[in-house]
């Protein structure tokens, strides 16, 4: 089995792969490598089974070599570090490669080899980034706007009458309390601008038929009303760790 670590900013995802596909995954907090309970939280998680390697993306450098130092520890193995210098399965087409975040690129990856080029990926994280593979399948680049939790706390923080709010449907676009009002901003909102910037894209490369891969923690919600939304894939930065790691 292949132990996958994509270590967000506030989550890392966690994933046990065989050759074909990502077999299992979970969230643990990201703090927990600097609070000392990952190593624990990793072990609940892989259990008795056999690890044979380990791929890890992070935009999280101080977490990175935590990681690095329990897989060694733990397994006495050394993990593939995903970055732009490692990647394997995308071209880069960018003029400063290794300022591309490491899970864009097996975001990349994993939506090339599932739907081929061009493809775009959007993601649904902290930050809501698109990220472009063009029609010679090489990464060119993308967008990032602040993520949907990011801007709702961030009104809740800044105003003194202005709600914390979880994130869910509304049945209409006219709110009839503040907190609905936050979610038809947040969540219709967002649909106008992935809308928009999908359509962006489709005249910029010229694909009328772009396929775009909805991924992150909003994917779902957000692509519910939105057909310019070709798959919602939960596991692809996962996927694209494990590509790169069968490559390498």
């Amino acid at each position: 089995m292949i132990l996958l670590f994509d270590i967000g900013n506030t989550h890392t995802h966690l994933g046990l792969a065989d050759g074909r596909r990502v077999l299992k995954q979970t969230d643990i907090p990201t703090f927990a490598w600097f609070a000392g309970g990952g190593p624990a939280r990793v072990k609940i998680f892989t259990g008795s089974v056999k690890i044979e390697g380990a791929a890890l993306c992070s935009v999280v450098p101080r977490a990175t070599p935590l990681v690095v130092k329990f897989v060694k520890a733990a397994w006495k193995l050394e993990t593939l570090e995903v970055h732009a210098g490692t990647i394997r399965g995308v071209g880069i087409d960018y003029p400063k490669p290794r300022s591309i975040g490491p899970d864009r690129l097996a975001n990349a990856v994993a939506a090339r080899r599932r739907f081929g080029a061009p493809v775009v990926v959007v993601d649904f994280g902290t930050a809501v980034t698109f990220d472009v593979v063009d029609a010679r399948g090489s990464y060119v680049g993308g967008i990032i706007a602040p993520g949907l939790a990011m801007m709702t706390n961030y009104l809740h923080e800044k105003t003194a009458l202005l709600p914390k709010i979880q994130i869910r449907e509304t049945r209409s676009v006219v709110g009839k309390s503040t907190e609905e009002a936050m979610l038809v901003g947040a969540v219709h909102g967002y649909r106008g601008l992935v809308r928009e910037l999908i359509a962006d894209l489709k005249r910029e490369l010229r694909a009328p038929k772009l396929p775009v891969v909805a991924t992150g923690g909003y994917a779902k919600l957000i692509a519910a009303k939105l057909p310019e939304i070709s798959a919602v894939a939960p596991d692809l930065t996962l996927e694209g760790l494990r590509l790169v790691w069968q490559a390498t």
